[in-house]
């Protein structure tokens, strides 16, 4: 190992979230030494519709890539380098020669490619793209937004067939910028989020590439998480070039953060949506119904899978609270959802744009049902408090299903879990260990581990283990009868949302 880059004592960590750009510095302890957020604007030009500005997020990497080392004054000889974590799905196109976007970016949430999905189930593709990519046809994944694009905005097409065009997820399109053009690339996690990615050949795939009508002259070229992508380029920021490694799409991040590294251990990240991932192994294993097979990280030239559920709506539904009105923060809910005994048979189902996993429904819409007469304003808060840990539950209870593999314990991430209610009702619905760490940041620090092992920073897996530090646990106290209740209001309150 390089014992220059063992003495570095630094890794900046860009983590591009759906909210916000997070610009964060990581010491050789995976301590968080600082942190900046820049929030970006949210963009909704039509219903099912959310974009975000490419450019206005590239500006705010820049700034606050400048801005973390002028206010900490280290010197740019202590940084090893920077990692890339991001919001993944969400797909951009951009001019290869002028860098300009042909539109704004489409998020994850984004619903335009709807009509082309149910196109394609229709025509019977479930099983085809299930089977290459191990993902269901949704909008929710890259390829239908791509092909939304390339459909319906002038010159896209032609542009697109004469070579002139690259596509990518977010990481791609910041490290193509960092780079100044130089590198156009992606990791395995991202690329297997797009629906065109054979998660078996580990190659894009040409039959699918073909079915979205995406030229493969536009794709990003698939790397491992733990190789060094390029360097940046001075003309862009910095005077001198540090490399770049360790990127990884969000949620693949975090379980990487929480060292999830081996079969039958998993993760919870509690963002704007929520991921649940449990590791599965270097072999592809078929998902029980509703939920997905992704790859979960790539490191040491191995592919480990995952089993993955996605929810469109958990942290965000907090901050709905807040929009309009019950709170004014949304570190109050804790409080309100104590002060009541129980739920009072309210249920909330916070399908604003639709269900994800297991249901994947993009037609149901949110509901507030069960309400008596004596309903308050805390019984509400709770409701959409419990939501977020009943959701999780249905994804946990589906990947103990397959029976082979079983959840050993929840680690979870995320703002929502520093509310002591939430975590001690998750632990209550899925009857078992939910583990909170001291830092929340774990997409960025798993992004800054895989990093640090391009750089020697680390000298392997087992090394990054003894880093981890836990914070909380919350073990289940509540009776599985109680526990059964409660689940099957939640199970009646869906379907009334599915019924819209």
């Amino acid at each position: 190992m390089d014992s220059t880059e063992r003495n570095k004592k630094y890794i900046i960590a860009i983590d591009q979230s759906t909210s916000a750009s997070k610009i964060m510095l990581f010491s050789q302890k995976a301590e968080l030494v600082y942190r900046l957020s820049y929030p970006h604007k949210q963009f909704y030009p039509q219903d099912g519709f959310v974009e975000h500005d490419a450019v206005e997020i590239f500006t705010n990497v820049i700034k606050g890539l400048e801005q973390i080392v002028s206010e900490t004054k280290i010197p740019l000889s202590e940084i090893a380098g920077i990692s890339i974590t991001n919001q993944r799905e969400t797909a951009l196109i951009w001019d290869k020669t002028t860098g300009i976007p042909v539109a704004n970016a489409a998020v994850w949430q984004c619903q335009r490619g709807a009509d082309f999905c149910a196109e394609l189930r229709n025509k019977n593709m479930s099983g085809l793209i299930k089977e290459k990519t191990g993902l269901v046809i949704d909008p929710y994944f890259s390829a239908s937004k791509l092909k939304w694009m390339i459909d319906h905005i002038p010159g896209v097409k032609e542009k697109a067939d004469k070579e002139e065009l690259l596509l990518g997820t977010i990481d791609s399109w910041l490290l193509w910028k960092l780079t100044n053009g130089k590198v156009h690339a992606t990791d395995y996690t991202n690329a297997s989020r797009t629906m065109l990615f054979n998660i078996h050949t580990l190659e894009w795939d040409h039959e699918l590439a073909e079915m979205f009508g995406l030229p493969e002259s536009m794709f990003p070229e698939v790397r491992y998480s733990d190789e060094i992508f390029g360097y940046t380029n001075p003309n862009v920021v910095f005077e001198t070039e540090l490399p770049i490694a360790g990127l990884i799409g969000d949620s693949h991040g975090a379980l990487f953060g929480q060292t999830c590294f081996e079969p039958g251990t998993g993760k919870g990240t509690y963002g704007t949506g929520s991921s649940v991932m449990m590791n599965i192994g270097n072999e592809v294993l078929n998902p029980p119904k509703g939920l997905v097979t992704s790859i979960g990280f790539s490191c040491n030239n191995q592919i480990s899978y995952v089993f993955e559920g996605n929810i469109h709506c958990t942290g965000d539904t907090l901050n709905w609270l807040k929009e309009i009105g019950l709170v004014s923060d949304p570190t109050e809910t804790e409080d309100l959802a104590i002060s009541v005994e129980d739920n009072n048979g309210v249920y909330f189902v916070p399908a604003f744009v639709g269900l994800g996993a297991p249901y994947w429904d993009n037609q149901s819409r949110a509901t507030l049902s069960g309400m008596p007469r004596n309903t308050t304003k805390a019984h509400i808060v709770r409701a959409a408090l419990e939501s977020i840990a009943y959701q999780v539950k249905d994804l946990v209870d589906l990947m103990g299903s397959q029976g082979d593999i079983r959840l050993k314990q929840l680690n979870v991430d995320g703002g929502p879990t520093r509310n002591d209610f939430l975590m001690q009702f998750q632990a209550d619905m899925i009857q078992g260990k939910v583990i909170c760490s001291k830092i929340e940041e774990f997409s960025a620090l798993g992004a800054t581990f895989l990093a640090g092992l391009a750089f020697g920073v680390w000298k392997n897996m087992g090394e990054l283990k003894t880093l981890k530090v836990i914070d909380r646990e919350f073990i289940s106290e509540m009776e599985i009868d109680e526990v059964n209740k409660l689940n099957k209001g939640w199970n009646k309150a869906v379907e009334r949302a599915r019924l819209i």
